[in-house]
């Protein structure tokens, strides 16, 4: 499938088990630098007004709740979450895929906790469904290197485009000068990048 430009009119935002428990799983990445990630994709998409689905498995278990920060900037699409009880890949769970089809949109930005186990299945699966997926891949992690690569050459290979942050925002900005763009350059250099901004005398 051709990919289409993701917009903010055309995009989703889709939040594969961020929480507390399954983040200390990551350690392909810095665990602090993916949770910081995924915080910024959720103000991106309040920025943005991007429906966003967030689904978490098991919060009464080790997986724990969701990400506060995540719960606190989209508090409806907190409160919507879809609990798995258990089901591993989220798209084979009618409520996840049926809430995802419920956004109209046909670009979704993926981002999933962790990438080998959470991430790799729904985007997988959305995107030989005929969806262009992005996969933010430092929003996302495994719990070593080689399932790491070896997920990302699956995805990638089922055409599944492999991104980062800044990149999405970027691309979905457009233009920084627009009031959208001001925003999202802000957040760039507040939230991805703040060791840039502290090293501004």
């Amino acid at each position: 499938m051709k990919q289409q430009r993701f917009t903010a009119e055309n995009t989703a935002l889709l939040l594969i088990d961020h929480q507390v428990g399954t983040m200390q799983l990551i350690k392909n990445i810095d665990t602090a630098l993916a949770a910081k990630q995924s915080i910024a994709l959720a103000k991106m998409a309040k920025i943005l007004n991007l429906p966003t689905v967030i689904t978490s498995s098991q919060e009464e278990n080790a997986q724990g709740p969701i990400l506060p920060e995540i719960a606190e900037i989209l508090p409806e699409a907190y409160a919507a979450r879809v609990k798995r009880p258990g089901v591993v890949n989220a798209w084979a769970y009618p409520e996840f895929r049926d809430a995802v089809l419920a956004t109209g949109r046909k670009n979704l930005i993926m981002a999933g906790v962790t990438t080998d186990v959470c991430l790799i299945f729904p985007s997988i699966d959305a995107a030989l469904e005929g969806f262009a997926v992005q996969a933010v891949m430092d929003a996302s992690g495994s719990p070593s290197v080689l399932s790491e690569e070896l997920s990302r050459q699956r995805m990638h290979d089922a055409g599944v485009v492999l991104t980062t942050t800044n990149t999405l925002m970027a691309e979905i900005a457009e233009d920084w000068s627009t009031p959208n763009g001001q925003q999202l350059i802000g957040l760039l250099f507040s939230d991805v990048f703040p060791a840039m901004g502290a090293g501004i005398a």
